[in-house]
């Protein structure tokens, strides 16, 4: 057996190392807190900050929004009809994750200079060209016509209005704008580390964003927002969420939307959104839904000791807006898309192939016999 030093799941050992985002002191995007960009900022500063590592200034604001129009308004239409025309019984994470591969096929960039303007120009169009795929990815199975993006509108308003054909409340896309924020970076998560990983070998952008976002469909990482819901709606009633959760605790039944593996006092994002949580379960009306939570988030803090985590609000704001489940994973993906591609620009500058060692548990050393 191996004498290298392990630890299961990686739990506590140090990868790497990065600029772009720091859970020491709080979650921080290249130094900034992210109450402070989530108050102050739109997710399209946030995605320009992760990218080239600076908030953008007026100028840069507007340059950037232009570009991230102009590369929405080129997805192509091979693309979007393949995404629109997929059986409805096909996971949306799915279908992203295979739009986000076909989109490499039509990228002007794709197998052409290997320097960082182009990495950055390819992120760009990634994260202006995702949203369209999934907007006509959804209306697809629902037997609606796809809707173009419109040029004039900020990132979240155009994937609203793309996914309901209809201008949406400023609340919405205000509270949507926020939680793109908080989603979307986190050092080095599964997703993230597995587009590095990828990006390691020198593979390409999209490979290494397809990558991530299989990773990110799993349960224990992004899938698990859509489990919160899950568990809300089975719950049913306020009257029901005390024997509920005592009995789901009393049979060892795994709660998503708690614990976090490295906020152990409890995760800054899940703090934040709190009050914008429970602002909108009253303006649409789901008073019953938040009080289900608190007696959950009440009972698990005190039994378990476990601080709820960014799934536990979030996936309720996504119900209070009328998204559907099947969206909210997806969501995700628009807004760590930003993330990611930082992270395969900071690997590509400092690059050294990721590859660790296992320790071997099988069997000794055999030899083999003519009977065998």
């Amino acid at each position: 057996m191996s004498d290298i030093s392990y630890r299961p799941g990686l739990e506590g050992v140090s990868a790497g190392e990065t600029a772009i985002c720091s859970i020491d002191d709080g979650l921080r995007y290249r130094g900034y807190a992210i109450e402070d960009l989530a108050a102050n900022a739109s997710f399209a500063d946030v995605a320009f900050l992760l990218l080239r590592g600076e908030l953008p200034s007026e100028d840069d604001r507007r340059e950037f929004h232009q570009e991230l129009a102009r590369f929405a308004a080129q997805t192509p239409n091979e693309v979007l009809e393949i995404v629109h025309g997929a059986p409805a019984a096909a996971p949306l994470m799915d279908v992203i994750r295979s739009g986000a591969s076909l989109l490499a096929h039509w990228a002007p960039d794709e197998g052409g200079d290997d320097d960082m303007q182009t990495h950055l120009r390819e992120s760009t169009r990634l994260l202006a060209q995702l949203p369209v795929v999934l907007a006509a990815a959804y209306r697809g199975r629902r037997g609606l016509p796809r809707v173009d993006a419109d040029a004039e509108l900020p990132f979240a308003e155009n994937f609203l209005t793309m996914l309901h054909d209809t201008k949406p409340t400023e609340r919405a896309v205000q509270a949507l704008d926020v939680t793109l924020i908080l989603y979307a970076e986190h050092e080095f998560n599964a997703s993230t580390f597995t587009a590095r990983v990828v990006c390691s070998t020198l593979s390409d952008v999209y490979s290494s964003i397809t990558a991530a976002i299989g990773a990110l469909k799993g349960p224990l990482h992004g899938g698990a927002n859509e489990r919160v819901m899950a568990l809300l709606e089975e719950v049913g009633s306020p009257e029901n969420a005390e024997p509920w959760i005592r009995n789901a605790l009393a049979n060892k039944q795994r709660i998503m939307g708690f614990g976090h593996r490295v906020y152990k006092s409890g995760d800054p994002r899940a703090d934040y959104l709190a009050p914008l949580c429970a602002e909108l379960a009253k303006e649409s009306g789901n008073e019953h839904t938040e009080e289900i939570a608190g007696t959950i988030e009440r009972i698990i803090r005190a039994e378990k000791k476990l601080p709820p985590n960014l799934d536990w609000p979030s996936a309720r704001i996504y119900a209070y807006l009328g998204l559907p489940v099947e969206l909210y994973t997806p969501l995700f993906v628009l807004s760590r898309t930003a993330g990611w591609c930082a992270h395969f620009m900071e690997q590509r500058a400092n690059n050294r192939l990721i590859r660790p060692r296992s320790n071997y548990v099988g069997p000794g050393p055999r030899t083999m016999t003519s009977s065998s």
